[in-house]
């Protein structure tokens, strides 16, 4: 609650009036204020800006006026005038509000109409530990760990159990009047609350005489002094009673808590005293060295090319000897007379990794063969999970044997387990080697140590010290090493414990911890957060482990669960405030118990987990279908869950689920449930690559099985710079040509950025905008031109230093000093002498509110341009199948912000293919460029029905708007009329969330948004496009990238922009005049029109269209036509334009785009995402080559195995690496038996096939 009155006066009244809504975020009172609609309407929030004051927020000509209310030094109140106008004073609020009642107080208009707040009961914020006890449990006996100061200590008392709160009733009800009138006749004791109080303590008085008589003897030992008092005090207790027992408890406990205070203490002391009287022998140096890795040795087969096929005649057998220790990697290949051919390639020579994405088990190495002068081979690996061992390795091998003083990537582990308030096992190894099911690792690599342990645990009745030390003990088995705790949180029985490598001690340091609560009222602890959050070298971490609201049908409550901790955990550098801990933290992880559950009958989860199909039950998992909604954890990223529900299983085993329990309100139902999650946000252009995720299958003490994930994160050095602070001469310059916003506001105030990164020396910020537009009364769009922005002036200025920083901006209003939404911005894209552009989501308290784009450039000095390749850089994944060019590409991994948008404004289309003119910037920054640019529309994240650039957004929720419901569906093209494949789609293509795993075969994942290697990354910032939840559905060029190579975890940002054009008809609804003027530099924020709000009914909706339990009135996920009205329009270009922005390709041949009504009509929304002719196209077709060669993969070796009728060997012959058919002319009976052809009959029949086959081409 927000400040004190004056004169001890609190400042709400003797009561808080119904205006009065506390903490409400400025964007929920501005949408209460829309539905009251009435010009006058007002209410009273917390100010976000100024901790203890207010924002008067009243509506006036459909606009939002938002008035601050500050505290003086005196605790009084005064609304915020302009300078010498003298402010009118007031003790409390309802006393300033009554003068503005009055009229012409000042005041935009008079205060007319209340707008009251909505009282939740106190019977839905009921939350009883996943419903498995009848009352809250009490907080641990162990103290709070490491509470910081401000926030609420985790042993507030729970609600009185029944009995004693019936004592209390009785008292008030009957003793009280009879100690009133005891006092009223000169009586100076309450004897019948005396008697209560002692009736009350009874319990207590006996279990303090427990303790103290449990403590009796170790008194005796350490402390004589206390030992006196202890026994006298047991004596009194069995002699005395009556009257002096209460007083006895209170000196009685006075005394337990002296004595425990210091009985610690006192036996240090003592037995230091007694170690210096004995000789002891010298401690054992704890080990800092982990055991030796074993050299591992890999079985592959050499991949060839066609140009190959004359020197090779067939594929060959190798295998890989990785000696880490060692620093090098052996290559010995079998030849005839069982003899070996091996060659010996140093750390140093080996140059560089490149995954294929297509094939998942392959690899390309290029080794250094002479000066300046590589070869590259191509390997073929037993699994995936070999290959990505190997790799592993390999970065091992090169980070130990680096002469670099600081890692440029380290591993983490973090676990997430509710342990259901018994202890663990005596063994929970599998947990920590992440042994069990669904993504985990191989088993050359599982015992490799990891350089950070998260351990965040939920309903952990072990006290920290016993939990601390047992982690460790566990680590130490099976590491050997003594890793070292840096921070352990604890609220009641919710935990979090980061441990670290002994190395890496003096790297950790600003290490912060924080706690929040969310049970009933937002009171009680047995639901909530702890976080700790630290920087390790140059890079900062957050961590949150969580606990929220349990119940089938309380997704709303765990929504604000996670809203409320987001706010209010108190984590990272303090001058970050105005930035919700999402952004404060180059990377973030939460884990927890977040108890979102299925919504399916329960019968048919059964079904489906029993037969191991799991895409079904996620797209109808709470967590995956809020996410889509941007509801909670807005851009963030999940591993693919590939494992089982980790709840609610049976006791002692892991065959059965238990979801039904009797309960005295009846049956309750539990369904299995994915509860236990880990899910990240990281900044954009930075490295992080999930490795494994997944659950034990061997830990039975706790109806949820604990689950596991483990990450490579790269990491930057605290940079110290080899030519000093730099001259005015040599200075690197941030400068903004302009910058421009879309905010969802209804006011009409002026608007500043201010401007937060680690590079400058503090914040800054900028002059008040200079444009300011609006046609729609909930949204607006401001400007800063070039002059109204400052240029910013790095600390350093290399570029070494700077292409790992970024920068957080956030939009403030001038009336209230509140951010309207927050960003981040990587500056490693906008080095360079050409102004670039960049394009990204403005947020706020978790909630979209905005877009913001501009152009800028980050100038570096020449003679400060020298660089360095990263250890994550040197793996690189390689779109080899799909017709690119073979080679580097930069692992830019940005889960978390797939929105940054940097493009080179260049002249010609031609240029696109260039490297940049600076020499450090090479080839890395045009791969990275290329995916935004032949992606369709269809993956565009800023056309989702959930971001700014979709005029759908623009009509609030439950507010009327009478554009929405002006365009019928009917003005929309026909899909069969462009594209007559389009209204096949859906029959065949996935449903909404799109998860199906690829196989390793196909030419990529049809879906944009997955990563290139590996299973996809579930980020569904703009996952949730319009076309997916029911919208129209385009199915145009959205698969193959054309000479684009992609990183790993690559964060892909937005298409460049304008949108490509749409069919003649879309465009007849747009009234619009020609366009004449000269075209501004962001057509689709300038010229795409905002929908003008207008009186109306809410736009109806068929059933066909909602979801189960949603009114008419949700128009942000339930209308199909609204966001296919929207989709047709910020996609259009207008009359007069010209036809493409010059950084924007044509589409490719094949690909046309439709509109697919039909897929709108169903849920799950289906997906119909067809895959780009590109992807399947050798390079000689994709650039129009005369080449008659066999077209490669999958295709070509699918059809013939269909034509033969043996389409089951196809998976095996893949796996194996004969995945073309000019190589499988020279397979052997012996390589047809390992692909797993074991029946003779059609080893013949496949051999017999391939010389036909032979004899015809010659």
């Amino acid at each position: 609650m927000a400040g004190g009155g004056g004169g001890g006066v609190s400042p709400l009244g003797p009561a808080p009036p119904m205006w009065y809504h506390r903490d409400l975020s400025r964007a929920a009172a501005e949408e209460l204020l829309a539905r009251a609609g009435r010009d006058g309407s007002f209410l009273v929030r917390d100010s976000e800006s100024v901790n203890g004051a207010y924002a008067l927020c009243v509506l006036f000509q459909k606009h939002v006026h938002t008035y601050r209310i500050l505290p003086d030094d005196e605790g009084f109140l005064a609304v915020q005038t302009s300078q010498g106008v003298q402010p009118k004073r007031f003790k409390t609020l309802p006393e300033l509000v009554s003068l503005y009642l009055q009229p012409s107080q000042g005041l935009v208009t008079t205060l007319l109409y209340p707008v009251d707040r909505e009282e939740t009961a106190l019977s839905d914020d009921r939350d009883y530990s996943d419903g498995e006890d009848e009352k809250p449990p009490l907080p641990p006996r162990s103290a709070s760990t490491s509470t910081p100061p401000g926030t609420d200590t985790a042993t507030d008392s729970p609600p009185a159990a029944n009995g004693l709160s019936t004592i209390s009733h009785e008292y008030l009800k009957g003793s009280y009047a009879l100690d009133l009138e005891a006092v009223k006749q000169g009586a100076c004791s309450l004897p019948h609350l005396n008697k209560t109080l002692v009736a009350s303590c009874k319990r207590l008085n006996g279990e303090v005489d427990k303790v103290l008589s449990g403590l009796e003897i170790l008194s005796k030992v350490f402390d004589q002094q206390s030992a006196f008092m202890v026994s006298k005090m047991i004596q009194q207790s069995v002699n005395q009673g009556g009257d002096q027992e209460l007083e006895n408890l209170v000196t009685k406990l006075a005394i337990l808590k002296d004595l425990l205070s210091s009985i610690e203490k006192k036996a240090l002391k003592a037995l230091q005293d007694m170690s210096l009287s004995s000789p002891c022998n010298p401690p054992l140096l704890s080990m800092r060295h982990s055991k030796a890795i074993p050299v591992q040795a890999f079985e592959v087969k050499l991949d060839v090319y066609l140009a190959e096929l004359t020197k090779i005649g067939k594929s060959q057998k190798y295998t890989l000897s990785v000696d880490v220790e060692g620093g090098r990697l052996v290559v010995m290949k079998k030849v005839k007379d069982n003899q070996e051919d091996w060659t010996t390639f140093t750390h140093d020579k080996i140059r560089q990794l490149i995954k294929s994405q297509r094939v998942q088990n392959k690899l390309g190495i290029v080794f250094e063969k002479e000066k300046d002068k590589s070869q590259r081979k191509d390997f073929i690996f037993a699994s995936a999970k070999k290959r990505e061992a190997f790799c592993q390795l390999l970065q091992l091998m090169k980070n130990k044997h680096s002469n670099q003083d600081e890692p440029d990537m380290i591993s983490i582990f973090i676990g997430t387990w509710n342990m259901g308030s018994v202890p663990a096992p005596k063994s929970v190894a599998s947990w920590v080697l992440c042994r069990g099911l669904g993504k985990t690792l191989d088993e050359m690599t599982v015992t490799i140590p990891h350089d950070l342990y998260v351990f965040g645990t939920q309903e952990n009745s072990v006290c920290d010290r016993e939990w601390v030390e047992s982690l460790r003990a566990i680590l130490k088995d099976q590491t050997e090493l003594d890793y070292k705790p840096i921070a352990v949180q604890t609220l009641w029985n919710i935990k979090i414990a980061v441990l670290v490598k002994p190395e890496h001690e003096n790297r950790i340091s600003h290490v912060g911890m924080s706690s929040v609560k969310t049970g009933i009222a937002n009171t009680l602890g047995n639901k909530g957060a702890v976080g700790v959050s630290f920087m390790f070298n140059g890079t900062s971490f957050g961590f949150v482990n969580c606990h929220l609201t349990s119940g089938n049908e309380k997704i709303a409550r765990r929504n604000q669960n996670y809203l409320d901790i987001l706010r209010l955990l108190s984590l990272g550098d303090k001058q970050l405030s105005s930035f919700d801990i999402s952004l404060r933290f180059t990377h973030l992880f939460w884990l927890g118990d977040l108890n979102y559950r299925l919504d399916m009958d329960i019968q048919e989860i059964l079904n489906y987990i029993n037969r191991k199909e799991f895409d079904p039950l996620l797209k109808v998992d709470q967590l995956n279908l809020e996410r889509e909604k941007n509801k909670v954890f807005l851009r963030f990223a999940e591993e693919e869950i590939s494992f089982p529900p980790t709840y609610r299983y049976e006791r002692g085993s892991r065959d059965t689920y238990v979801w039904q329990k009797q309960k005295a309100t009846g049956m309750r139902t539990n369904v299995p449930s994915w509860c236990d999650r880990i899910l990240w946000k990281s900044y954009p252009e930075t490295h992080i690559v999930c490795n494994s995720y997944g659950c034990t299958d061997d830990i039975v003490t706790s109806d949820h099985s604990p689950v596991f994930a483990t990450f490579e994160v790269g990491v930057t050095s605290q940079f110290v710079s080899k030519k000093g602070l730099p001259k005015s001469s040599e200075q690197a310059y941030i400068e903004f040509e302009s910058i421009e916003a879309i905010v969802k506001t209804a006011s009409r105030t002026k608007f500043f950025i201010e401007f937060y990164s680690t590079c400058l020396e503090e914040f800054k910020k900028s002059y008040e905008n200079d444009s300011q537009s609006s046609d729609n009364v909930n949204f607006l769009r401001v400007g800063w031109s070039n002059k109204q922005l400052t240029t910013l002036k790095p600390l350093l200025s290399e570029i070494e230093y700077l292409q790992d920083q970024h920068l957080l901006l956030t939009v403030k209003s001038l009336d209230g000093y509140e951010s309207y939404g927050e960003c981040v911005l990587a500056l490693k894209s906008m080095i360079g002498s050409t102004a670039q552009q960049f394009h990204t989501y403005l947020s706020h308290r978790g909630e979209e509110t905005g877009n913001i784009r501009g152009s800028m450039r980050v100038r570096v000095p020449s003679e400060r341009m020298g660089t360095r390749e990263r250890l994550y850089e040197w793996i690189s994944v390689d779109k080899d199948e799909t017709g690119g060019p073979k080679g580097k590409s930069t692992m830019l991994s940005r889960v978390g912000h797939e929105y940054v948008k940097p493009s080179v404004v260049r002249k010609q289309l031609g240029e696109l293919g260039k490297v940049s003119e600076e020499g450090e910037r090479s080839s890395k920054e045009e791969t990275a460029a290329r995916p935004k640019q032949d992606t369709s529309d269809t993956s565009d994240p800023s056309i989702s029905k959930n971001s700014y650039n979709n005029p759908a957004y623009y009509i609030l929720e439950g507010v009327p708007n009478q554009s929405a419901a002006a365009l019928s569906p009917e003005l929309l093209p026909s899909p069969t009329s462009q594209n007559p494949q389009a209204a096949k789609a859906p029959s065949s293509a996935q449903g909404g969330l799109a998860r199906t795993k690829p196989p390793c075969t196909t030419s990529g994942p049809p879906h944009p948004r997955r990563p290139v290697a590996g299973p996809p990354v579930r980020a569904i910032s703009e996952e949730a496009s319009s076309e997916e939840d029911g919208a129209a559905c385009m199915t145009g060029a959205h698969g193959g990238s054309v000479g684009g190579t992609v990183g790993t975890t690559l964060n892909r940002p937005p298409p460049d922009f304008p949108p490509p054009p749409l069919p003649k008809g879309a465009l007849e609804m747009v009234a619009e005049a020609p366009f004449t003027k000269p075209r501004p530099l962001y057509p689709d924020l300038a010229e795409v029109r905002i929908p003008a709000a207008g009186p109306g009914a809410p736009l109806a909706l068929g059933e066909g269209f909602r979801r189960g339990g949603v009114g008419a009135g949700a128009l942000d996920d339930q209308s199909c036509s609204v966001l296919q009205m929207a989709k047709t329009l910020s996609e259009s270009e207008f009359p007069g334009q010209p036809p493409r922005a010059p950084s924007a390709p044509p589409p490719l041949r094949g690909q046309p785009m439709g509109l697919c009504l039909d897929a709108c009509r169903t849920f799950p929304p289906r997906n119909p995402i067809t895959e780009s002719i590109a992807e399947d196209m050798p390079e000689e077709a994709l650039w129009g080559s005369s080449s008659s060669s066999l077209s490669v993969g999958e295709s070509s070796v699918g059809e013939w195995l269909h034509r033969l009728g043996l389409e089951r060997y196809e998976q095996g012959l893949l796996h194996n690496g004969w995945d073309d058919l000019e190589f499988l002319s020279d397979i052997t009976e012996e390589d047809l038996e390992e692909a797993g052809v074991l029946d003779p009959t059609h080893k013949r029949i496949l051999l017999e096939s391939l010389r036909q086959q032979q004899q015809q081409q010659k």
